[in-house]
């Protein structure tokens, strides 16, 4: 798995997933429980992860749909 996204917003997130899923791209979010340890206030970034065979189309979905990927 590959890092394609990190970021603190969770709607950048769940928009991000939405638009790979639609275009039939697995990805896995990490970072979902560290909330415990900051008190949920949304410091630690999450990270949406995918397979290295699909990283290249699933930046491509990201820059199309404007959406900065931070590296």
């Amino acid at each position: 798995m590959k890092e394609l996204l990190r970021t603190n917003d969770p709607t950048i997130i769940a928009y991000a997933k939405a638009l790979l899923q639609g275009e039939g791209i697995d990805c896995f979010e990490m970072d979902v429980n560290m909330s415990v340890l900051e008190g949920s206030i949304g410091i630690f970034p999450r990270r949406l992860m995918v397979r290295q065979s699909d990283l290249f189309i699933a930046r491509s979905v990201m820059s199309d749909n404007e959406i900065p990927l931070g590296s």
